[in-house]
């Protein structure tokens, strides 16, 4: 039992120096737990939205799923915020800054807690405004508002998880954020399952499971930091905040934050567009949701191991290797988008079935898929240059960049779209394709003409 202990929860070998060694056999090694880890990551409301579209009501699935984008926009904050701590980590370890690690550390986590004890207060009163902003529909507003409700209750422990497992991903550990990830999720299936069938607490059910399992993720990462021996470990005596390294870590991480946070924000009135042809249709876009995160994260993990790998290289001054790997890290997002592309395609009727059997549902969802699908391969070329400026601690440029396109363009278009060319689902939908197109083009434009050194946080 030690021996285990040991192993999951410290030791010296977890963190990986990728300075050194082949490229792709890093960027592989440190993708894979990672995608894995989203992908459980994406289970929690995916379950939810499982459990209650099979077992709870049609009205119930859609409660779930509407607020997805809610959830999104706040799970974006939290990952934008710990890339900055992630990338100040990540250049002082490959520097070997060790003593400018620990500050990190601990100045992170501090100011993860606060905002978190923010977020809840805030969001528990604005509920009933963002369900509002999203033109929710009185037959399933209650029920939404409870599960997001209970959600914002429990936010404290998806927070922790995030910065946690931030900071262990600095220094090359993706491997035990996904473990921890496994044991939430199964934890979060159990209880969904328990919740619902055996104690017929519907909706009330599904998000206490969810925020269970969130903060069981939460405590087996403060464990783990607490009981390591390198660089990253925590201890509650150098709880502080560091003025210097708060500054670098908010200068990288607030962009990004910022960025992802807006960008989900404004999904939510693309669902409002969605709301607006009913309820099948807002069901259809539901299952959509659910299988488009999943697409994404193959090419979202290896952008966020190229910001690792980007800053621990650069940290290190090592510019030549660091290019090298961001070429790497597109030609594999490229490779891994297309294969998932094609029995998305084909078999999209099927994958929406398994959310919701309702005939119009899997009509909408089906549609949905086999329309935007194909354009997905539009987002490995932003996705990877934004993570690789990031890593290089220049995240102002991708933020400008992604708001631009998939704010201010898309809203642009909806807009234009819905009010002079065609108010029909599909148009409306291919809001998302169009900026994709916008954001790939630009994020192509300004890393071809950017020094990627430019941005280096270590001195």
């Amino acid at each position: 039992m030690l021996a285990v202990a040991k192993k999951y929860f410290g030791g010296k070998k977890s963190d990986v120096d990728m300075t050194e060694g082949n490229i792709l056999s890093h960027l592989i090694k440190f993708a894979i737990p990672l995608l894995l880890g989203n992908i459980l990551q994406q289970l929690y409301n995916m379950v939810d939205t499982w459990v209650v579209g099979n077992y709870v009501s049609g009205e119930a699935f859609s409660a779930v799923g509407t607020v997805g984008p809610i959830i999104n926009f706040l799970v974006s904050f939290f990952v934008g915020f710990s890339t900055g701590a992630g990338v100040v980590v990540s250049q002082y370890y490959g520097a070997k800054k060790y003593k400018e690690v620990q500050k990190t550390v601990h100045t992170a986590i501090l100011m993860t807690v606060i905002i978190g004890v923010v977020i809840t207060v805030l969001g528990i009163a604005l509920v009933p405004l963002m369900l509002d902003l999203m033109n929710t529909p009185d037959d399933v507003l209650d029920e939404a508002k409870e599960y997001l409700t209970i959600y914002f209750a429990g936010i404290m422990g998806l927070v922790i998880y995030n910065m946690g497992s931030g900071i262990l991903r600095s220094v090359g550990d993706s491997r035990r954020p996904f473990y921890f990830l496994a044991v939430s999720a199964v934890t979060n299936t159990v209880l969904d399952l328990l919740f619902v069938l055996a104690f017929g607490m519907g909706v009330r059910g599904v998000a206490l499971a969810t925020i269970i399992a969130q903060g069981l993720s939460a405590l087996l990462i403060m464990i783990t930091l607490m009981r390591t021996d390198n660089c990253i470990k925590f201890s509650f005596k150098r709880l502080g905040i560091d003025k210097t390294v708060l500054l670098k870590t908010v200068r990288i991480g607030l962009p990004t934050a910022l960025q992802l946070a807006i960008t989900s924000f404004s999904n939510i009135f693309v669902q409002s567009y969605i709301n607006y042809f009913g309820t099948a249709a807002m069901g259809g876009w539901t299952a959509y949701a659910k299988i488009d995160q999943l697409i994404f994260l193959p090419m979202q993990s290896v952008a966020l191991a190229s910001t690792t790998f980007v800053g621990q290289n650069l940290g290190k001054g090592d510019v030549p290797r660091a290019k090298k790997g961001v070429n790497t890290a597109l030609a594999v997002s490229y490779f891994i988008t297309v294969l998932l592309i094609i029995p998305v395609v084909i078999f999209a009727p099927q994958l929406v079935y398994f959310f919701n059997k309702d005939v119009s549902i899997v009509e909408f969802g089906a549609m949905f898929l086999r329309w935007l699908t194909p354009f997905y391969i539009l987002c490995c070329m932003n996705q990877i240059y934004a993570g690789a400026l990031r890593g290089s601690g220049n995240s102002t440029a991708p933020m400008v960049i992604m708001l631009l396109s998939f704010v201010g363009f898309r809203q642009l278009y909806l807009y234009i779209m819905s009010t002079y060319v065609s108010n029909t689902v599909i148009p409306i939908a291919m809001a998302y394709p169009a900026g994709w197109l916008v954001c790939s083009l630009l994020m192509f434009v300004y890393y071809k003409t950017a020094r990627l050194e430019r941005g280096r946080v270590v001195k």
